[in-house]
């Protein structure tokens, strides 16, 4: 045990309760905190990091929507007196189509835009109105240069065959409807005149717009056999999945309504994004105010030349280059060039082949769909 004069000895050694050695050690603390240490001296003082004042009210930076700016507003220019004439023909919707061309070709005094547009109209009720011999008395007027074509939509109908109904898209029904169309567009080779023909696109309901499909398959036959330019307009309005919207981007890349409410017509904007896909077509052989249009059918006065046929489209003012090959079997032996040059007798090509129809299980083999 510790006497008292061992704890007093102990206290006084530690100097815990000196007053003197307290006020020594804030001293030297003192002296520490002022004095530079080595780091300061060799990179200088470190400067206090003071923590930012947050604002009470702090300002949110907004970013400026990426608009697309609209086209620029066409001034109406007055027509020339030989200025290029462009009938519009078919059903309601070639009515909505020579409203947007002629919104289209405002600027431009060399092309003038003529409507002949006949709502309820089509190619199976000749009986309400005939577009064959509606065409027949405007080649025998010329009152045209150019002829647009969009019509279908009322031709999921009965047609007669041989005083027969035959039921929509039958085979019955393909043979006369494509007849009906090779007629209507012979009139127009014969005449000389070119023609840009516009395909279905898709409708709102299903079995419809699948009907239209199958017209339209049987049109772009018809077009391309006869020289015509054919614009496949269905994947244009519809998603990544082939299906039917009615929104869609316009000529300037905003997204608008593109479709009426019925599913079935074109809005202003979507009739707008029409006419910018005829004014493509149209290109290739109009120019400023002149057409240039040359058809050069190496087959015309031959076995294949009454065949459907699809065109090659050539460069330059070379158009509706039609070659067409006939269909051999493998047994049977290549004909020889001397006899192609001696002009011998050839075998006339089968009258029995149907080139509208694809084999059943190809991606373009409709199946009829039943109501």
């Amino acid at each position: 045990m510790f006497n008292r004069f061992s704890a007093i000895f102990l206290i006084c050694f530690l100097g815990v309760l000196s007053p003197a050695s307290v006020f020594a050690q804030q001293r030297i603390e003192i002296a520490q905190n002022s004095s530079p240490n080595l780091w300061d001296l060799l990179f200088g003082p470190q400067k206090k990091q003071v923590a930012p004042k947050k604002n009470k009210n702090p300002t949110v930076r907004r970013t400026a929507p990426n608009v697309i700016s609209a086209p620029p507003v066409k001034v109406e220019t007055a027509k020339a007196i030989d200025a290029t004439r462009l009938m519009v023909i078919g059903d309601s919707l070639a009515v909505d189509l020579a409203k947007s061309l002629t919104r289209f070709y405002v600027d431009d005094p060399n092309l003038i835009i003529i409507s002949k547009g006949v709502g309820s109209s089509g190619f199976v009720r000749d009986d309400f109105y005939d577009w064959s011999e509606a065409l027949r008395n405007e080649i025998e007027l010329d009152s045209f240069d150019i002829l647009v074509v969009f019509m279908g939509i009322n031709d999921r109908q009965p047609l007669m065959v041989d005083q027969k109904s035959a039921k929509p898209l039958s085979d019955a029904w393909r043979g006369a409807y494509t007849q009906r169309l090779s007629e209507f567009l012979n009139q127009l080779t014969s005449a000389n005149k070119p023609v840009i023909w516009l395909g279905m696109p898709p409708m709102a309901p299903p079995k419809f717009s699948a009907s239209l499909a199958q017209i339209s398959a049987l049109q772009k036959l018809a077009s391309f056999s006869a020289g015509a330019d054919f614009i496949d307009i269905y994947e244009r309005f519809t998603d990544e999945n082939g299906k039917y919207i009615s929104r869609g981007p316009d000529i300037s890349g905003q997204q608008v309504l593109m479709r009426k409410s019925d599913g079935i017509h074109f809005s202003r904007a979507g009739s707008d994004k029409l006419a910018f896909y005829v004014n493509q077509s149209l290109k290739g052989f109009y120019r400023s105010g002149t057409i240039s249009l040359a058809i050069i059918d190496p087959l015309e006065g031959t076995d294949a030349g009454a065949l459907q046929r699809l065109p090659f489209q050539g460069l330059g003012q070379l158009r509706l280059l039609q070659v067409a090959g006939a269909a051999l079997t493998i047994s049977k032996e290549a004909q020889r060039a001397s006899e192609l040059l001696l002009g011998l007798e050839i075998a006339p090509a089968p009258s029995n082949i149907n080139f509208s129809n694809a084999p059943l299980g190809r991606v373009d083999a409709f199946v009829e769909l039943k109501e």
